[in-house]
């Protein structure tokens, strides 16, 4: 069979500028379907919210399917199934039907899958129920449940449990999911497919995607199993990579602050087999957006297994920043290489420039879009005594963001000179290089408002 499956997920959609992720890469190999046949039920949503593209999709993407495995088994298109193995068709909406048994008849398969319409709820335990009941307990054959759906239960009982039945009996569960108008809860396929659950689930909002998924895994299962597995992994310049853990096979390691290695002799050459990588990763560049995590991952082994994994993009949000202040632009001059001494006319320097520079940055919190803020800073200076002293007094305009929501803005570089004719600090004033005590406060408030006075007519009586 191959490489069946392969992923890459992250631990998190959103973090802060300098967040943190757990990144997971996972693959599932097993042995080759001609010398280890395989009994696969093709489990297929028809419920009411796949009417339209996504029905025609799925169908194209099930035929593919069997196409594929059909080939594999005995090296030519001509309609039987060969090898052992064997297909059944079971599809559900609010109950499920099979629609096949297992059988090797590719034109009856197509039919029945030709045949499906939409309409109905959803009920997967009876989907689950309904394909385990095709195996034949007396077969020596590996079996395989190949789950696609495109929402969440609304019908019958938790199917969790019923799929645990499943695995427990040695069937190994595969899941497709497509987001549809009825969504899909990822955890549920998790919990439902084989563990690793990375390497057993495949997600996409796509139904255009569908023929495509339904044929990788078809591809893969009809491979021999993997060996000198090697995957290179190079992540975005925005990211460096914090720490790689031991994988469950192989080993990994760190390349750079950017790259890792992870090699596997051999995987699923017997029997099925995961594994996994889990590694962290921290955003160090300073700007917001939807960042792709890896900028590419390679994947070879000795039997050209061919590998893709998916290219996750989590949101990274800096805050806003707002720099009130710009620093004084310098003057340029040349010290000639042999002289000693150098006389330059630096041209005017402004109060700003004088003194002791106190540099401050805060971040107000929790500004509504579209309203601008006024924000004061007062600072003074401590004596001895407990008695402070005025040093400035500065206000800033704010000007409005137009994110979706409130949202901390960073307001940076707030400066003040403090002359040092004014230090009052210490037990010797003046003195070089004292310390200065200082306070400052922060008085912050929206300009914008939709208050109005109340407009009251006089009573005259």
């Amino acid at each position: 069979m191959g490489i069946v499956n392969s992923n890459k997920v992250i631990s998190a959609n959103q973090i802060d500028c300098d967040g943190t992720l757990k990144v997971t890469i996972a693959l599932t190999a097993a042995p080759d379907i001609v010398s280890n046949p395989t009994d696969i039920a093709l489990v297929l949503d028809r419920s009411g919210s796949m009417e339209g593209s996504a029905l025609a999709n799925m169908k194209a993407g099930a035929k593919k399917f069997i196409d594929i495995i059909e080939e594999a088994t005995d090296g030519v298109q001509d309609g039987v199934i060969g090898s052992g193995s064997h297909i059944g068709i079971v599809s559900f909406a609010a109950t499920a039907t099979a629609d096949t048994q297992l059988i090797t008849s590719v034109a009856t398969l197509k039919s029945a899958v030709d045949a499906l319409s939409a309409g109905g709820n959803t009920n997967h335990a009876d989907a689950f129920t309904k394909a385990m009941a095709l195996f034949d307990p007396a077969s020596t054959n590996h079996r395989v449940i190949v789950m696609f759906t495109d929402g969440n239960t609304t019908v019958g009982a938790p199917p969790a449990p019923v799929a645990a039945a499943a695995r427990a009996s040695g069937i190994v569960i595969y899941c497709i999911g497509l987001i549809g108008t009825d969504g899909v809860d990822v955890s549920a396929l998790n919990d439902w497919a084989s563990d690793p659950d990375a390497s057993h689930v495949a997600v996409t909002p796509d139904d255009a995607k569908l023929e495509e998924l339904f044929a990788q895994l078809a591809a893969n299962i009809t491979n021999p199993g993997a060996t000198n597995i090697v995957i290179d992994e190079i992540i975005e310049p925005d990211f460096i990579i914090t720490s790689v853990l031991p994988p469950n096979k192989g080993t990994a390691s760190m390349v750079n602050a950017r790259t890792l290695k992870w090699t596997i002799a051999s995987l699923g050459t017997t029997a099925s087999e995961g594994a996994a990588l889990e590694f962290y990763i921290r955003h160090t560049a300073q700007t917001s957006g939807d960042k792709k995590v890896n900028q590419s991952i390679s994947y070879s082994d000795t039997e050209g297994n061919v590998v893709t994994f998916p290219d996750p993009v989590v949101w990274v949000d800096c805050g806003m920043v707002v720099c009130p202040e710009l620093c004084p632009e310098p003057v340029e001059l040349v010290m000639d290489g042999c002289s000693d001494t150098v006389e330059v006319d630096m041209g005017d320097v402004y109060m700003q420039s004088m003194g002791r520079i106190a540099q401050m940055d805060v971040t107000i919190k929790n500004v509504c879009p579209g309203k601008r803020v006024a924000l004061a800073v007062i600072l003074t200076e401590v004596d001895q005594a407990g008695q402070e002293h005025a040093r400035g007094l500065k206000t800033v305009t704010v000007p409005a963001h137009h994110a979706a929501t409130c949202r901390d803005v960073l307001v940076k570089c707030v400066k003040f000179v403090l002359p040092e004719d004014l230090d009052v600090s210490g037990d010797t004033p003046l003195a070089m290089c004292n310390p200065r005590n200082l306070r400052a406060r922060f008085i912050a408030h929206h300009i914008d408002t939709d208050y109005q006075c109340c407009q009251c007519d006089t009573i005259v009586t």
